[in-house]
C-alpha cells in the first residue's frame, strides 16, 4: 500500500503543490496597475465592445432587406 501512496503522491500531489508554490510566486511578483494602466485598459475596452456593436448593428441593418426580399 505505501508503493500506492508514493505513486498517488508523485502522480497528483506533486504537481499540484509545484503548481500552489508557484502561483504564490506570481501573485507576489504582480503589482496592480496604475491608473493611467487602468484607464487606457478600460479606454481598449470599451473601443473594442463599441467596435463589436458597430458591426453588429450594421451587419443586422444590411441583412434585414436580404432576408425580407427572400422571404417574400
Amino acid at each position: 500500500m505505501d508503493g500506492a501512496m508514493n505513486v498517488f503522491r508523485r502522480k497528483y500531489l506533486q504537481p499540484l503543490q509545484k503548481f500552489a508554490k508557484e502561483s504564490r510566486a506570481f501573485a507576489t511578483k504582480c503589482t496592480k496597475p496604475t491608473e493611467r494602466e487602468y484607464f487606457q485598459l478600460l479606454s481598449a475596452t470599451g473601443t473594442g465592445f463599441a467596435m463589436v456593436g458597430f458591426f453588429g448593428f450594421f451587419i443586422r441593418l444590411i441583412f434585414i432587406p436580404i432576408v425580407r426580399i427572400l422571404c417574400h
